[in-house]
């Protein structure tokens, strides 16, 4: 069934007033929410519904309203549920007439929204959010036609790994889901796990290995004995082998040491089978050469930003998620098609750094490209605009640290997509509300010099 959408009613309350009477219609919020084309976000999004019977779905602009406003202002989904019943800004943004004193959706919809729509469907927000700038003056369509491409990692919300912990883990999620199905193990070695792998962690922090290395057999020896005698238990059960085999094969992963692992059926022979968490097993070990933190765990995204600064500042034209760690140079050919279906006119000129050498750019961009330190093809013209390559780098920093890519919470690879393209999409529209939130200012500076102004003549 498809959502019930809100629309402007008019409609009055003899007990309750109308939050566009109590509330301040100049704010930055309410002249952002009037900018957006929610009709387009409803129409785009309306394509994940049926029209077969059943519950109606949430509106679809109170729905992208919350995604908004979860990575605009940087809040989980618990404390944007308790900011939204406080703030009437917050509901006046998201369709609400009337001020509500209980809130509107369960924190679970928020979840199960961006499950349904995906991040083929997420795009749509990053691409209102362009429009938004363009219909605002925070930006000109002009401006998006040279861009600046870069690498990022998104981190992942797990600890960092360790051999002994992940065994430890490992023998804690097989005994516990023996329990579950009520299979009957020798031991547990509960006791002995907790212990051995305290003792590990510190012998290692005081750099006795060798005592170290016995802690960490002892935390091998029991996790392998859990995996054969769990094999051993469900051998002839063909229900209970398809339930144990996910976790089982994590195990036997884990209790290799991430080793000498070989490719699924299926897989490609040069695919990164190392484990690296258990409750993510997507997650990569990447590293960017960076001295204070050499190795992350997470996965690549490429970030997209407009060469010139606009009015409203440099907004991000393009996220996407890379899971496989693949070469920089490589990612231009979807990237390309990517960012141009999205902004709706051809790139002129795209710049990369260093490690985009040996791209594989469509045919029809592959001389658009120019690279940090690259000889041929460089005007004068196109060197003065590679010195504004480097501006990517804080706009990577801020999307980072204020809105939620530092640290990604949402579960399996859809989640890192949705998270990289919601991050963008929170940083867009933090920089048209600071352009609406200037030009207010001078607005509201211009009228009350014009008031000093009429007043001085009239007692002259």
């Amino acid at each position: 069934m498809r959502p019930r959408e809100r629309r402007e009613s008019g409609q009055q309350d003899l007990f309750r007033a109308r939050l566009d009477q109590i509330l301040d219609m100049q704010h930055p919020l309410v002249k952002l929410a009037a900018a957006i084309d929610w009709g387009f976000l409803e129409k785009r999004f309306g394509a994940a519904y049926s029209d077969a019977p059943g519950h109606p779905p949430l509106p679809t602009r109170l729905m992208a309203g919350v995604a908004i406003l979860k990575h605009m202002v940087d809040l989980s989904d618990e404390a944007l549920c308790e900011r939204w019943v406080e703030n009437p800004y917050y509901q006046l943004f998201c369709g609400e007439e009337f001020f509500q004193h209980s809130l509107a959706f369960d924190r679970s919809s928020m979840t199960r929204w961006r499950q349904r729509m995906g991040e083929e469907k997420l795009v749509a927000l990053l691409q209102e959010s362009l429009a938004s700038a363009t219909r605002t003056g925070a930006a000109k369509p002009s401006d998006f036609a040279k861009v600046i491409i870069d690498t990022t990692v998104q981190p992942k919300a797990v600890a960092h790994p360790t051999d002994a912990r992940l065994m430890q883990r490992a023998r804690e999620r097989l005994v516990r889901l023996a329990r579950k199905h009520g299979v009957s193990l020798r031991q547990s070695y509960h006791r002995v796990g907790k212990y051995a792998l305290i003792r590990q962690q510190r012998y290692a922090h005081a750099k006795q290995f060798r005592r170290a290395r016995r802690s960490l057999k002892t935390l091998k020896t029991s996790l392998g004995r859990v995996i054969r005698d769990i094999t051993r238990k469900i051998k002839d059960q063909e229900a209970l082998q398809q339930i144990f085999a996910p976790e089982l094969m994590l195990a036997r992963r884990v209790h290799a040491g991430n080793r000498n692992l070989r490719p699924l059926r299926g897989q490609k022979a040069d695919t990164d089978l190392r484990v690296f968490s258990l409750h993510a097993p997507e997650v990569e070990c990447i590293g960017k050469g960076k001295p204070h933190k050499p190795y992350e765990f997470g996965v690549k995204v490429s970030l997209a930003t407009t060469l010139k600064r606009s009015k409203g500042g440099q907004f991000i034209v393009h996220a996407k998620a890379l899971p496989g760690k693949p070469y920089d140079g490589h990612t231009l050919g979807t990237v390309i098609p990517d960012i141009e279906q999205l902004i709706g006119c051809s790139l002129e000129r795209i710049f990369t750094d260093a490690g985009y050498k040996g791209h594989n750019a469509p045919p029809a961009h592959r001389f658009k490209v120019y690279r940090a330190g690259q000889k041929r093809g460089m005007t004068k013209e196109i060197r003065r605009q590679m010195r504004r390559r480097s501006a990517v780098e804080p706009v990577i920093g801020h999307t980072k640290s204020d809105h939620r890519m530092d640290r990604n919470y949402l579960a399996g690879q859809a989640g890192d997509a949705i998270n990289a393209v919601l991050a963008a999409v929170g940083y867009n529209f933090k920089r048209i509300l600071s352009w609406l939130r200037v030009w207010l200012a001078i607005l509201w500076s211009f009228i009350t010099s014009c008031g000093h102004s009429k007043n001085h003549f009239a007692q002259a």
